[in-house]
């Protein structure tokens, strides 16, 4: 849309006929000033075959710089040059030049009408994609009504639903709460029966035990007493009876020896011997005194018989008081048990009410999280229906603009093809002498009028003013113009007498292009390309990252399931720096080395951490959204970002997410203030810090004591970090996480910042202690891989972590102690064993070696470290100083050839075939079988180990590999 010239020929014939042409024509859609010429008559003459034309021209001059016209009016009066010459002479080759450049006119309306008609089917066809895309939009437009309708529909039937499952819980809760009264009142009815019970049984049986010791000891008083009267009254009777026999006796002895005695007078007065007789009532005395000797050790009998039943009438009295103290006793207890027995009722009635309390909380947080996740659906339809309408919006929006641009550009082409056509009719009148009425040519200053309205993009543009400097070409062709018009005149008198008038030409610095202009800044419609722009050049070079991955995923369907957390499951992680590398331009230094690691076989780098820190190192960060470190500018970050994009590179951000270096203190002296963005107080401090004085929640971790510990229970906490996440992801362009001393808070907070940010990859340094015995490591380390399992198992499985564990028995395993690499159940021994695709096995780190050195790896068995992590599952780390520092870059380019070649993964499988103090060898997955230690072995001496394998790696007693045929 430049200015358009007569061709030089046609203005030498009108310079030779005294027309005061103008060579620099252009036609003025609106703002310029064309005034309707008088009309004069021409006379032509025709003399010998030579043509005298006598004409009136009318120039006027507009310039539109100030909005101000200004006409100005030459007239050569008759048209006839100062020396009176009334005809000229047209010769022969003047004309024959005039039709060429008439032809060259005509071939150029010729080619401005094709051009016009490609505009037209152009137009045509944007109309028809206009007309397609006004039906897709239709179809979209229904599409869309019917998704609303049916998430409508499913809205309203969720609604009702849940109205339905809000009543049948109410209904259940009033059922339960029924239930839970009656239970309640069932429980005390039948606490009650079983006291009763209980209390009546255990009175009937202590009663019954008092009687029974009553009636036991009245019966035994009766007995004793009936035995003491019938012992007593039988010896009595036996006694008298006796003593009644005895005198009964005696009285027979006393008669026989009143007999005796009469019978002896009788004798000796009859004359009996009384010898005879003497002797014989001494016998009969000695009778009798045995008989009264016998009478009294009889009585001395039962006087001793009297005595024990005495005694034993006594026991039985002490048999009676005790049983009456048991009865007591049984009182006592049946009162205690009776008070235990109500102490336990008060308790079950306790917690029967707390059971009831329980269940009436359980069914409110129930009605609580239902009607939450019924909000939460609704705001999520109200987005789903929300994002609809905002790309038909968009949809609408660009193809409108399309077509506006299109009629533009239409409009521009019959306005430059109704310019051309005007201009041959010019000249075609020129040529021929045609009687015409007065012409008037209007001439802007030389600025291009763009066929456009007062709202066009482009009209503000042009409004601005030049912004650019004019091209040389432009300037070359302005400079070719100026020499054909007649020389500027001086003086004041001689410029008004003159016939010819100057025009005003701008100077070439001043000459606007619009093919050259600059964007304007603060458009809406230029930062919506550019924003445009740098969107699609982010998802192309995401495009690049992954497209090596998608191939190898579409060559290997089977091995190929993504899980969060693993990104690819064939990812080598590459630690980009040590705990010297701020003291460099790293990220600069970095990004030259992209081209490098992609090549070796690299698939991240781990950069250092981003954000302002206390520290250089990174690891004390204060304000998270300034990423002006010691590593390098925000600018420098992202053009290593860049460059680790263009090669296939994903880029890991290390975050601190535990804690974060306050910069201002409290009233009381204590720095606990945040500034930056992310203004935070004390209450986003935990409470059980004990050096800032949180006001937060307790830690759901261990607390670090160098700065204060976050609060992540915080819900405007996990929201900003949630949010600063998805910048660094979105604007900065990381594409995944190390995690910092995620032993600090929960792994349930991780879960949720890896959801909000979606990383390819993150992993997580869950840094413990392993099981040490008498300075010696311990053969089972279960307990310290399960610590690292919980963290991963808490984390939802969104996150990877360092495997710890591995690297500890690497360390004593390596020094003629393979038999540690294998437990029990035939599996490697670190969290490589339990969880392959979430163990991120490493040798070493900023903090074990480097310049720190807190657990440095052996120097001397670095190959065989890293040819065990680089061909087992998991996803292996190489650290920058090996790799660069320590001479085994070309060992570890081979390894990872090895592992490429065989297509070992974060989940391949081992099998473990030998692991002594000679050495260990195992197959992993089904192509490579690897060796390590001075063991005597090789495939064909394994009647396991079926196929053909081809030795690939042959370091003698550090470690050889083969390769399946």
């Amino acid at each position: 849309m430049g200015a358009i010239l007569m061709p030089g020929a046609t203005l030498g014939i009108l310079q030779r006929k005294n027309i005061n042409f103008v060579p620099s024509l252009c036609l003025v859609h609106h703002h310029s000033h064309i005034f309707s010429p008088t009309r004069t008559r021409k006379r032509r003459q025709l003399n010998n075959g030579n043509r005298n034309w006598k004409s009136r021209t009318i120039v006027f001059s507009s310039v539109d710089d100030s909005n101000d016209s200004s006409a100005d009016m030459v007239d050569d009066g008759d048209g006839f040059m100062s020396r009176g010459a009334e005809d000229l002479m047209v010769e022969e080759n003047e004309l024959v030049a005039t039709k060429k450049a008439l032809s060259e006119a005509r071939a150029r309306q010729e080619a401005i009408e094709k051009e016009r008609d490609q505009l037209l089917e152009e137009l045509a066809r944007s109309q028809a994609k206009q007309q397609e895309h006004v039906s897709t939009i239709l179809h979209d437009k229904e599409v869309a009504i019917a998704e609303l309708e049916a998430a409508k529909s499913l809205f309203h039937n969720k609604l009702q639903e849940s109205v339905e499952e809000k009543f049948t819980l109410e209904s259940q809760l009033v059922l339960a709460k029924q239930d839970a009264i009656e239970l309640a009142v069932q429980v005390e009815k039948l606490a009650e029966i079983a006291f009763q019970q209980a209390t009546s049984h255990i009175l009937e049986d202590a009663q019954r035990r008092v009687l029974a010791a009553e009636t036991s000891a009245a019966e035994a008083a009766f007995h004793i007493e009936e035995q003491v009267r019938n012992a007593t009254e039988g010896t009595i009777l036996s006694i008298v009876e006796q003593s009644k026999d005895a005198i009964e006796k005696a009285l027979d002895v006393a008669e026989k020896a009143g007999d005796y005695a009469t019978r002896a007078v009788a004798v000796f007065n009859d004359g009996i011997n009384p010898i005879d007789e003497i002797a014989f009532i001494q016998s009969e005395n000695i009778k009798l005194q045995g008989i009264v000797n016998d009478l009294e050790s009889q009585l001395l009998i039962t006087r001793n018989e009297i005595d024990k039943l005495k005694v034993e009438l006594e026991q039985v009295h002490a048999q009676a008081k005790a049983s009456d103290l048991r009865a007591e006793d049984a009182k006592k207890a049946l009162l205690e048990f009776q008070e235990s027995n109500r102490e336990m009722t008060i308790q079950q009635e306790e917690k029967i009410n707390s059971l009831l309390e329980k269940m009436k909380k359980d069914a409110a947080e129930k009605r609580k999280a239902a009607s939450k996740a019924f909000k939460a659906e609704l705001e999520s339809i109200k987005a789903a229906i929300k994002a609809t309408k905002d790309t038909a919006h968009l949809r609408n929006e660009a193809y409108m603009r399309r077509c506006e641009a299109l009629q533009r550009s239409l409009k521009a082409s019959e306005a430059a093809s109704k310019m051309w056509r005007h201009r041959a009719e010019i000249a075609e009148s020129l040529l021929f002498k045609e009687e015409e009425e007065d012409a008037i040519y209007i001439v802007n200053g030389g600025r291009i009028d763009l066929l456009t309205d007062n709202d066009s993009q482009k009209w503000k543009l042009l409004s601005d003013g030049p912004r650019r400097q004019t091209p040389q070409w432009m300037a070359r062709r302005i400079g070719n113009i100026c020499p054909k018009f007649p020389p500027r005149k001086i003086n004041v008198s001689e410029a008004l007498t003159s016939n010819f008038r100057p025009l005003d030409l701008p100077k070439p610095d001043e000459v606007w292009s619009i093919a050259q202009e600059k964007l304007k800044e603060r458009d809406t419609l230029i930062e919506h390309v550019i924003e445009k722009e740098t969107i699609e050049k982010k998802r192309k070079a995401l495009e690049r990252a992954l497209q090596r991955k998608t191939i190898q995923w579409q060559k290997t369907p089977e091995e190929t399931k993504l899980e969060p957390g693993t990104g690819t499951g064939r990812e080598i992680v590459f630690q980009g720096f040590n705990w010297e590398s701020w003291r460099r331009q790293w990220y600069l230094e970095l990004a030259s080395k992209a081209a490098d690691l992609s090549k070796c076989g690299v698939t991240a780098i781990w950069l250092p951490p981003p954000t302002e820190s206390v520290a250089p190192q990174g690891y004390m960060p204060s304000d998270l959204y300034n990423l002006n470190s010691a590593y390098g500018s925000v600018e420098e970050l992202k053009h290593c970002i860049e460059e680790m994009h263009s090669q296939d590179l994903l880029a890991l951000g290390d975050v601190v997410l535990n804690h974060r270096c306050a910069q201002k203190q409290s009233p009381n002296g204590v720095w606990n203030i945040f500034g930056g963005k992310l203004a935070w107080g004390p209450e986003a401090i935990v409470c059980d810090d004990p050096n800032f004085q949180g006001r937060g929640n307790p830690s759901s971790g261990d607390v670090f004591h160098a700065a204060p510990n976050v609060d992540h229970s915080q819900e405007f906490v996990r929201r900003d970090i949630k949010n600063w996440l998805n910048w660094l992801r979105n604007d900065i362009g990381f594409d995944g996480w190390r995690l910092d001393f995620v032993r600090g808070f929960s792994g349930t907070y991780v879960k949720e910042y890896i959801k909000a940010s979606n990383p390819a990859f993150a992993i997580g340094e869950y840094w413990d202690s392993l099981t040490y015995e008498h300075g010696s490591l311990c053969y089972n380390q279960d307990s310290h891989r399960q610590r690292i399992v919980n963290w991963i198992n808490a984390s939802g499985g969104t996150s990877s972590a360092f495997d710890v564990t591995t690297k500890g028995i690497l360390h004593s395993a390596l020094h003629n102690q393979y038999w540690r690499l294998i437990d029990p159940q035939g599996k490697p021994t670190g969290v490589m064993g339990w969880w392959p695709s979430r163990a991120v096995t490493f040798l070493e780190n900023h903090d074990t070696g480097s310049t720190q050195g807190h657990w440095p790896f052996p120097r001397d068995k670095l190959t065989q470290g890293y040819a065990y992590i680089l061909t087992h599952p998991g996803t292996p780390t190489i650290f920058y100083d090996h790799f660069y520092d320590f001479g085994i870059r070309d060992v570890i380019t081979e390894l990872i050839e090895a592992r490429r070649r065989t297509g070992v993964h974060c989940r391949s499988s081992v099998k473990i075939y030998h692991a002594n103090n000679e050495g260990y060898v195992a197959q992993i997955g089904d192509k490579l079988v690897m060796k390590l230690g001075h063991f005597d072995w090789n495939p064909s001496k394994e009647n396991n180990l079926d196929g053909s394998w081809q030795k690939f790696v042959d370091k003698g007693s550090d470690y050889q590999l083969w390769l399946r045929q």
